[in-house]
């Protein structure tokens, strides 16, 4: 209709979600590390850490886009890749009150369970230990972040910048908010955990697809041109 592709909203809704869901997560993990250290440091720590993942997120994307155009071997390594990120995300989802509070009273500063302290019950731990577990914390969720975002992108090259730009401006602006907001409202981290789950078994099968014919799956995956030309 109009000449719009409406495969094109759903990929950009999906890739907002994604966005949304990694840079809570993102937020979370930098909150934990950071969640046994003194005020002043803890500040410190948390810049340090959402600094360097929206970095990271910038330059994962100028080379993931295009590795994840080379075809079918990269798309399954992508797909094998996003399916461990889900895990993983599932494991987080299921982490204690406890820890999860302190993470977000961390990013927050501020004292939520009203015990006197922000977050006084996590491990004390050095400025270099904590700024060691965000940067490897980082790496690994910048690069699933850029992969997810690219794989529910599809073939629409506006939607998967749109998607880029803004997990950049939600880690550098509103990554405190929106982890609150995932911790108040958990339904919405299983939305996008089940979005992630959909995006890797996609990338998976259309990788597979190169090298291989696949029926068609409703709403997972259709025949392409990409097997034909990987093919060659």
């Amino acid at each position: 209709m109009f000449g719009i592709d409406p495969s094109f909203f759903s990929s950009l809704l999906q890739v907002i979600m994604i966005d949304l869901v990694l840079a809570g997560d993102n937020a979370v993990v930098i909150g934990l590390a950071a969640a046994g250290l003194a005020p002043e440091l803890r500040r410190r720590a948390i810049l340090i850490g959402i600094l360097a993942a929206t970095g990271l997120r910038i330059g994962f994307a100028l080379i993931t886009t295009q590795l994840l155009s080379l075809g079918g071997g990269l798309l399954i390594a992508g797909g094998i890749l996003l399916l461990w990120v889900c895990w993983k995300m599932y494991r987080e989802l299921t982490v204690s009150q406890e820890e999860e509070e302190e993470a977000t009273e961390a990013l927050s500063d501020a004292d939520y369970n009203a015990d006197g302290s922000v977050a006084g019950r996590a491990p004390k731990k050095s400025l270099r230990q904590a700024v060691i577990q965000i940067i490897i914390a980082d790496v690994s969720m910048s690069l699933d972040n850029v992969l997810a975002v690219a794989g529910a992108a599809q073939h629409h090259t506006e939607a998967l910048i749109f998607g880029l730009a803004l997990s950049v401006v939600l880690m550098g602006v509103a990554a405190t908010f929106i982890a609150r907001l995932l911790h108040r409202f958990r339904w919405i981290a299983w939305v996008g955990l089940v979005i992630i789950l959909f995006v890797a078994l996609r990338m998976t099968l259309e990788g597979l697809g190169a090298f291989v014919d696949i029926p068609a799956i409703p709403l997972l995956y259709t025949p392409h041109e990409l097997g034909a030309a990987a093919a060659h």
